[in-house]
This record gives C-alpha cells, sequence and structure tokens, in this order.
C-alpha cells in the first residue's frame, strides 16, 4: 500500500558498505532469501580483461542466495541509476523468494543481456560479495561455494590502479 518494493541483491548490494554506505540506500526492512532455478554468474564484462560482476540467469534446479531490501519508491530510480538501468547494463525482473522461515516474497532484482562467457569476478568485487554474506548470515554452504570461485587476473593491479 505505501509503495514500497523488495528488491533482491545477489552481487555487491550484498554488502553495508556498498548498499548502505556507498549508494546511500535506506531499507524499510532486510530478509534473507533464496531465489529458485536461477544461477549466479560473473559474466557481466568489466574492462578489457576477464573480469566480470554478478548477473543471474535462468537455470532449472539451481539457487542463488542473496538478501531482499524493502524500498521506498524514492529509492527506486537512484538505485536504477547505480545498476546501470538506464544505459542498459541491467534490467528489472519480477521474481519469487523462498524464504528461510517457509513463506515466499515478491521481488525484483537486475538481469543482464550482456552476457561474455569465461568472464570471473575480481578478488575485490568477490571480496565485497563474502563480505556482505556473511554479514546477513547466508548459509556456510553458499559462502563456501562463493569462496571457490574462480578469480580473474585483474589487469588493473599490473598497471599500478587500485582495485
Amino acid at each position: 500500500m505505501d509503495g514500497a518494493l523488495w528488491y533482491f541483491a545477489y552481487g555487491s548490494n550484498l554488502d553495508p558498505r556498498t548498499f548502505l554506505g556507498r549508494r546511500s540506500m535506506r531499507p524499510l526492512a532486510t530478509r534473507c532469501g533464496l531465489l529458485r532455478d536461477f544461477e549466479l554468474c560473473f559474466d557481466l564484462p568489466v574492462g578489457a580483461g576477464e573480469r566480470g560482476v554478478a548477473n543471474v540467469r535462468p537455470r532449472a534446479g539451481a539457487h542463488v542466495w542473496g538478501v531482499a531490501y524493502r524500498l521506498a519508491p524514492a529509492e527506486f530510480d537512484r538505485l536504477d541509476r547505480t545498476e546501470g538501468v538506464h544505459r542498459g547494463a541491467y534490467s528489472r525482473r519480477a521474481v519469487e523468494l523462498a524464504l528461510p522461515d517457509g513463506g515466499e516474497l515478491r521481488a525484483f532484482t537486475y538481469c543482464s543481456a550482456h552476457s561474455q562467457p569465461h568472464r570471473k569476478p575480481s578478488r575485490r568485487y568477490l571480496g565485497l560479495l563474502l563480505a556482505g554474506a556473511r554479514h546477513h548470515g547466508l548459509p556456510p554452504e553458499w559462502i563456501e561455494q562463493l569462496r571457490a570461485w574462480p578469480l580473474a587476473i585483474d589487469e588493473r593491479s599490473s598497471q599500478g590502479e587500485l582495485f
């Protein structure tokens, strides 16, 4: 009734330093959730190397853990801008989440059609997901799955840039 919507974060927005800090988002509520029949991938390209950022794509039997944030309408446009919706990087997709208490939750998440296979997360980027997953108490099995992800060679580190 208040126009608020649930947004499902599975990437860097899991990390409170990113979502609450750098992006200055102010969720009305937060819930852990499971997105069924989707898989996590890092196929959205960043730069010329092999680095990629998080994306989800449909895959029967797979699942993605993340966090649902309830956002007031004033936050939607800002969140879309931070996710590059206006540039076509991501688009919103309606999803149903399974909650740890057995309930379900309607939300939206971001998906991208700009997939490039064989991309991997940088150490810094994957660290954001791991920090957020730990902060929100996501299942240990999910955290181990993230930790085991192969890392990209970050071409910026060889050029003296911070990452």
